[in-house]
């Protein structure tokens, strides 16, 4: 039970981190730069601090009902039985929109960059199977090995950015706000909507996984302020060496970044070493997905062990992964026209009506309350 369970504040702050990057590395910069061109990197500035305002709202959901995952919080909001039928609703709808998509990514980015001649099925079974064992190990496990895997992560982060610092071109971002601020608006949303809308997923780690709360809601804003950070990096550095269009012609931007490093005509093609952040935030991304599904479905049916649960539930996430997304065309159109409007459903909307719902109920019985306290007063008066 999540209760149970604990991490540290500190492993908390790097899953975050690691959560926050996760797939979006790969493939923001692409959007941001079909949208906001060379603005793109002031829309993923705009980007995070909207996203840190939504991830107050989570904060503040959370310090409402301190001891609960968001399950709890539905049940004691809307009630036992639909709370539990919601639940399931938004998970059964998560599973499909999330971890899903995010194995594809990974597969296609294998099998069209690095392994071409590569079966998809093959990489995404082999992905999953480490997967299902950090879920089937439990939180504590994951949070151990982000710690172990976090050094690493940022080793081949700053040598990223300070290797490809070279082929910066000042004149790819200008000019600056030469189609106004509406695309940066557009762009922004694009950003929040993968880098920091799927955090209410978080809300069935934090805080009842984490012992003192004011370290937990730190390590929350730190981590996504870091991740969020990086990503804007990425953006720029995209647009200053590719360019805009290149930008947005390439569908993993920073790996075709990665090919661009080239020291002395002696190091360069390490692009399948830095490959491997990307695997890392990756794994954490679509394991912190399918902990917080296998968390929410144990509760929701009271089950006793979580982890019969995991393998079925691996299997179906390998089985989806290609037929969700069946090609990259169709891929790009839901991630466009489908995913913005329904992680804001889900990330903005939902959270925002359990709020409206606790400030009724508590309104309710304030009134309910004052009555009592008039009588009571009455009765000490005659007294």
């Amino acid at each position: 039970m999540p209760g149970q369970i604990k991490i540290s504040a500190r492993q908390l702050m790097i899953l975050t981190t690691l959560y926050t990057v996760g797939s979006a590395i790969l493939i923001i910069p692409s959007g941001m730069a079909e949208v906001a061109k060379q603005d793109a990197w002031m829309a993923a500035l705009v980007g995070v601090v909207a996203g840190l305002l939504i991830l107050y709202l989570y904060i503040k959901l959370a310090s409402l009902y301190p001891q609960k995952t968001l399950i709890g919080i539905m049940e004691a909001l809307l009630g036992k039985w639909l709370g539990k039928a919601v639940g399931l609703l938004f998970f059964a709808t998560f599973f499909i929109n999330a971890p899903v998509p995010v194995l594809f990514y990974l597969g296609n980015f294998m099998t069209t960059q690095m392994i071409p001649e590569t079966p998809i099925q093959a990489v995404n079974i082999l992905f999953a199977l480490i997967i299902l064992l950090a879920v089937r190990l439990g939180l504590e496990v994951i949070a151990r090995s982000a710690e172990l895997m976090f050094p690493l992560f940022i080793l081949l982060y700053i040598s990223f950015t300070g290797l490809i610092v070279s082929n910066i071109k000042l004149e790819n971002v200008q000019p600056v706000l030469e189609a106004g601020v509406g695309p940066i608006g557009s762009a922004a949303l694009s950003f929040v909507s993968t880098a920091f809308l799927p955090h209410i997923i978080l809300l069935m780690i934090f805080p009842a996984s984490v012992n003192r709360f004011d370290q937990a809601r730190k390590a929350i804003f730190t981590g996504s302020l870091i991740g969020g950070l990086m990503l804007v990096v990425v953006v720029s550095l995209a647009i200053l060496v590719l360019g805009p269009d290149l930008t947005s012609r390439n569908i993993y931007p920073s790996y075709a970044l990665a090919k661009k490093i080239s020291i002395g005509n002696f190091l360069q093609r390490i692009e399948a070493i830095m490959a491997t952040m990307w695997f890392i935030s990756l794994f954490f991304r679509i394991t912190l997905y399918m902990h917080s599904i296998v968390t929410a479905i144990t509760q929701i049916f009271r089950l006793k062990n979580d982890r019969q649960l995991v393998l079925p539930l691996g299997i179906l996430l390998v089985a989806l992964s290609t037929i969700v997304y069946p090609n990259v065309p169709y891929q790009q159109a839901y991630d466009t026209k489908t995913w913005i409007p329904y992680i804001l459903s889900l990330g903005l909307f939902f959270p925002l009506l359990l709020l409206s719902i606790h400030a009724l109920k508590r309104l309710g019985t304030n009134k309910n309350n004052k009555p009592d306290d008039k009588r009571e007063n009455r009765g000490e008066d005659g007294a």
